[in-house]
């Protein structure tokens, strides 16, 4: 807990994310520590919380109420409790009730004038992460696994395992709830947790979960690398029009693939979509061979992304003129293709 206050340069007023379970009970009863006392290493402290209540069981707003309880009984002020709504996504329920959760931490953390949110993660949730990432054949962001800190969330019990948060609330004489979710098959994670890892450290030794987490750590530098990378080769060749944006398609076609791949997903991000997979990302990739259809590719997020030729962006303006009543052919040509993104709105938009 220290270590992690003192990268993050000590901010004077944090926000403990806490559902009641062990590890985020255990995170509670670490930085009430610190509240108790009032400072880290000679800075001041002081110690929020917040539960949030995902209205997704019977009986979750008793089990919140309760944390609220045992928190205050810890000293932490003021503890707030949020309740929000799950909306449907097509990214699966643990991933919209994530969302959920987040948004109503940063809007505790505005309301409460924190500059940090300490989430209880440890590093049996990071290797069940990188598993998970291995499964589904993600690349390496998603290998990377969970940061340390990343923005004002902070996850200082990276480095611990599951079981010694159990004995933290266990010293301190609390007595965590533990989500039947947790253990629920109908979850990959929770398949993940309760059947996969026990195979692994079964026929391949202990410190499975620490090799795993450890790999994280190394493709943490390498992803960071390689996005300030594709941030900057972006930045300089991204034009942006009314409708969306467009990249020179040669300049495009010359980059690395791992850059390459990493500045279509940013072009797709800045028009308002969502990260692509990997299957979509060769799709698009696959325009700038000039083999088959120009396009358009879909993208997550309602984006669409398609190869306007040289012809094509002379039919283009040519029929912008027309509708702005002025005839003619454009007077300037672009030198070279076009990769173009546009954001389509639904009703729902």
């Amino acid at each position: 807990m220290r270590d992690a206050l003192a990268a993050a340069g000590y901010p004077e007023r944090v926000l403990v994310a806490c559902s009641g379970g062990p590890d985020s009970l255990a995170l509670a009863a670490v930085a009430a520590h610190f509240a108790r006392r009032g400072t880290v290493d000679g800075h001041p402290v002081s110690v929020a919380a917040v539960v949030v209540d995902h209205q997704l069981q019977p009986g979750s707003a008793a089990v919140a109420a309760e944390t609220v309880a045992v928190l205050e009984e810890l000293g932490l002020s003021p503890v707030q409790l949020r309740t929000v709504e799950v909306a449907a996504t097509g990214f699966g329920p643990e991933a919209a009730a994530r969302d959920a959760r987040h948004a109503a931490l940063e809007a505790a953390a505005d309301e409460l004038g924190c500059g940090a949110i300490l989430l209880g993660h440890t590093l049996d949730d990071q290797a069940e992460q990188v598993l998970l990432g291995l499964a589904r054949g993600s690349g390496t962001r998603s290998l990377a696994g969970m940061r340390p800190a990343r923005g004002r969330l902070l996850r200082p019990f990276l480095g611990l395992r599951r079981d010694e948060t159990l004995e933290i609330c266990a010293v301190e004489g609390l007595d965590p709830w533990h989500d039947p979710h947790n253990t629920d098959p109908s979850f990959a994670r929770s398949r993940t947790r309760v059947e996969v890892m026990p195979v692994l450290e079964d026929k391949l030794g202990p410190g499975v979960a620490e090799s795993l987490a450890r790999t994280a750590a190394i493709l943490q530098q390498d992803a960071d690398f390689l996005e300030d990378l594709a941030a900057e080769r972006y930045a300089g060749l991204v034009h942006r029009t009314d409708d969306g944006v467009w990249l020179p398609e040669a300049a495009v076609r010359e980059l690395p693939p791992a850059l390459r791949f990493r500045v279509i997903a940013k072009a797709a991000a800045d028009v308002g979509g969502q990260q692509p997979g990997y299957g979509r990302l060769q799709a698009a990739e696959a325009l700038l061979r000039r083999q088959g259809s120009a396009g358009p590719v879909q993208l997550p997020g309602n984006v669409s992304v398609y190869r306007l030729s040289l012809a094509g962006q002379a039919e283009e303006k040519l029929a912008q003129a027309k509708q702005s009543g002025q005839p003619g052919v454009p007077r300037e040509r672009d030198r070279c293709g076009k990769l173009v993104f546009r954001h389509h709105k639904t009703p729902q938009h």
